[in-house]
């Protein structure tokens, strides 16, 4: 995956965090929109970004329940 020079590692797009937990990146968007796992924002575009341990730690719980 290319990642931008500008972004830290520790932060994931949409897209990586729906990869990431096997969800869609509409499932992402409602999550974000319903308080159950919000993104943050970019301050210019508002894209919706993550933090990557929030991510993997939401990845461990959701296997966690699969379990």
């Amino acid at each position: 995956m290319a990642r931008s020079k500008t972004r830290s590692p520790d932060i994931v797009t949409i897209k990586e965090a729906a990869q990431l937990l096997g969800v869609s990146e509409p499932t992402l968007r409602r999550w974000d929109d319903a308080g159950k796992f919000r993104a943050r924002r970019h301050p210019i575009n508002s894209y919706r970004l993550y933090d990557r341990g929030k991510v993997l730690a939401m990845r461990r719980k959701i296997l966690g329940a699969a379990a």
